[in-house]
């Protein structure tokens, strides 16, 4: 009976349709679990979607329509993305799935009955985009440790989880399976940021929105994402409080979470504490990889930066997009895209070195043998080396792939197919043919090629699936055997281009105005969330804000910042205030010195490019790309604005 490889992925939220860095999840979790069938694995991959929560319910109100319906569209594009890029998962859960919602009804009833949840209040700050609680001290600079968004002050009735009645547990757990971390720094940073200071229990219930499971025994309540969610990993494969089903005892504990690196804090702490008061095994590895950044930045449509994989897909194909990801982040560092490293990878790695070796090896077989070469056995030092550099790679990019390493398995398949690129170079076919009684050494290489190419497409197979199978059927071999000399003949086919090459500077014309238009969509509808989102703000919530006029007595450029001008301002309390305001592009120091403006006066310093601002200025968006600041001449400095 074949070994068991549980391997889940994050679930993606709802909120809007996934971006590439999304993607990543569920293209690493499966290359992973491809590369486990091949080794004789019986894999299970399960993915989904995450549908509940506050943000939910807001993107929906925007729209005009209930969350349920939202959900519904946005679960279908996440679908529609995985399956673009020939995703093969065995589940797709979805956390509005009748038995998910009735299994996670009784996994909170359990943890309540045996006191491990109990009813409190909660008062801190909240950031609603990452629907996470924080005490003031876990904030940077005012603003959300996870995403650096503004937070706002939640005060409401809530049930809690107790998170420090296993702390000591879960601490022994990490130094009892050292493997469990990956990449291994990240136990040091849950130990020491999160577990030395003191758990604070957790907020595992909402009472201020609707849209979530609620809680059988207290209507008032929704629960909470982190047994919502987290608990997929368990539900989707038939846990049951009283009556687990026979898949989930063949299943559970998984082999491997993989997931980002912002959430391996509720995966490797929340979710192992759940499970920990569950009575049930806690998951074998959580693998916490690095970002994909937009050149340095990380993705958001409100930036337009945002690429979406199924766009990416369509124009370049699938594997183009698998191989960039799986080679372009390394394990333990972010990866970044732009239009035009991917273009530049596209060519020189897949169209120039892969694609080129292919369709030349083919062209001269059928040139010089009429399409048809055997294995003579005739072999000379330098067929050996090539032999011997198949040899290590396929063992270096086995051990690459069981440890994770993608990035590292990508080169080290293409470090092969440069060798054989070298080898063509080195035998030199051309120069062969030209003499009959090379005939036999010319063979020898020609079939020496195609049985390295052989591996190559072997190799590949996790990476990129239908490229391998493209290639296997250029050389009319289906052997996938992963050892040299599988093969004793080849007959090849016609050779077409497996990746052709791109025309970068049209390619990226075309990209620039494909974005600009994303970026206008992106705007009306942040644009009409935003709405929603401010049509809630309550009277008390205003009034906190304090506005006054200011004279700017001093205006200068800020050396490290193209958007910056750092303002002076006179805020008639006797001592100068330092705003840094993102108007260089609308205004000239010369143009704003001497005018009153509008400031709010009570926001909390921020530094901004070395420069500490202590305010901001008021502003209005007047067109297209125009910012006019609002003046108040006639108004003394430091009059309250009301």
């Amino acid at each position: 009976m074949n070994k068991k490889f549980y391997i889940t992925t994050a679930i993606a939220y709802t909120s809007r349709k996934p971006h590439i860095g999304n993607a990543y999840d569920i293209v690493l979790a499966d290359a992973i679990a491809r590369h486990k069938k091949m080794e004789g694995y019986e894999v299970f991959l399960m993915t989904g979607s995450d549908e509940h929560g506050q943000k939910i319910e807001e993107y929906a109100k925007a729209k005009g329509i209930e969350p349920k319906l939202y959900v519904d569209d946005i679960s279908s594009q996440i679908k529609q993305v995985w399956d673009s890029l020939d995703t093969q998962y065995d589940k797709f859960i979805r956390t509005t799935d009748a038995d998910h919602e009735a299994a996670v009804k009784k996994i909170f009833k359990k943890l309540y009955d045996q006191g491990d949840i109990y009813k409190g209040s909660y008062e801190g700050k909240y950031c609603v985009p990452c629907e996470s609680f924080f005490t003031a001290s876990q904030l940077v600079d005012g603003k959300c440790p996870d995403c650096s968004r503004e937070v706002i002050d939640s005060k409401e009735e809530a049930y809690f989880l107790k998170l420090s009645k296993y702390a000591d547990r879960l601490v022994k757990y990490y130094e009892d399976n050292p493997d469990f971390f990956l990449p291994a720094a990240r136990k040091a940073e849950m130990i020491n940021n999160f577990i030395k200071p003191g758990l604070v229990d957790l907020c595992v219930s909402r009472s201020t929105f609707k849209w979530g499971v609620p809680v059988d025994f207290d209507d008032k309540h929704v629960i909470y994402v982190w047994i919502d969610a987290l608990s997929n990993y368990i539900t989707g494969i038939g846990y049951d409080t009283e009556n687990p089903s026979e898949q989930y005892k063949k299943l559970w504990p998984a082999d491997l979470h993989v997931i980002g690196k912002d959430i391996v804090r509720f995966h490797t702490i929340y979710w192992p504490i759940i499970l920990m008061a569950l009575g049930e095994p806690l998951p074998k590895q959580v693998l916490g990889h690095p970002w994909v950044l937009f050149g340095e930045d990380k993705m958001s449509k409100s930036k337009g930066n945002v690429i979406y994989a199924d766009e990416l897909a369509n124009r370049f194909g699938s594997d183009a997009v698998r191989y960039y990801l799986l080679s372009e982040v390394p394990f333990t560092q972010d990866g970044n895209i732009t239009y035009e490293a991917f273009i530049n990878k596209f060519n020189t790695d897949l169209a120039n070195t892969l694609g080129n070796l292919v369709n030349r090896s083919i062209a001269m077989t059928n040139k010089y043998f009429g399409g048809t070469v055997t294995n003579a056995g005739q072999k000379v030092a330098l067929d050996d080396e090539l032999y011997d550099f198949a040899e290590k790679t396929i063992k270096k990019f086995n051990e690459q792939m069981d440890s994770y390493h993608t990035a590292d398995a990508c080169e080290t398949v293409m470090d092969l197919v440069r060798r054989c690129n070298k080898y063509i170079d080195e035998t030199m076919p051309w120069v062969l043919s030209k003499d009959e009684e090379n005939k036999p050494r010319l063979e020898a290489v020609m079939f020496n090629l195609l049985e390295n190419i052989r591996l190559i497409s072997v190799l590949l197979t996790p990476i990129m699936p239908k490229c391998s199978e493209e290639i296997r059927r250029q050389i009319c071999c289906d052997n996938c055997a992963i050892k040299i000399s599988a093969v004793e003949k080849f007959t090849v086919g016609t050779p077409s281009p497996i990746f052709s090459r791109l025309d970068t500077e049209k390619v990226l014309d075309e990209l620039a105005r494909e974005m600009e238009e994303k970026m206008k969509e992106a705007k009306k509808e942040n644009e009409a969330v935003n709405a929603v989102t401010l049509a809630q703000i309550g009277i008390e919530d205003f009034m906190k804000v304090q506005l006054k006029t200011a004279k700017i007595i001093n205006c200068e450029p800020i050396k490290k910042a193209k958007k910056l001008l750092k303002l002076t301002l006179d805020d008639g309390s006797g001592s100068e205030r330092t705003v840094a305001s993102g108007i260089a592009k609308y205004y000239t120091p010369d143009e704003l010195i001497g005018h009153t403006v509008i400031i709010v006066s009570n926001l909390k310093p921020a530094v901004l490019c070395g420069v500490e601002s202590q305010g901001m200025i008021l502003a209005a968006d007047i067109g297209e790309d125009d910012v006019k600041v609002i003046f108040a001449d006639d108004i003394p400095a430091g009059s309250t604005i009301r």
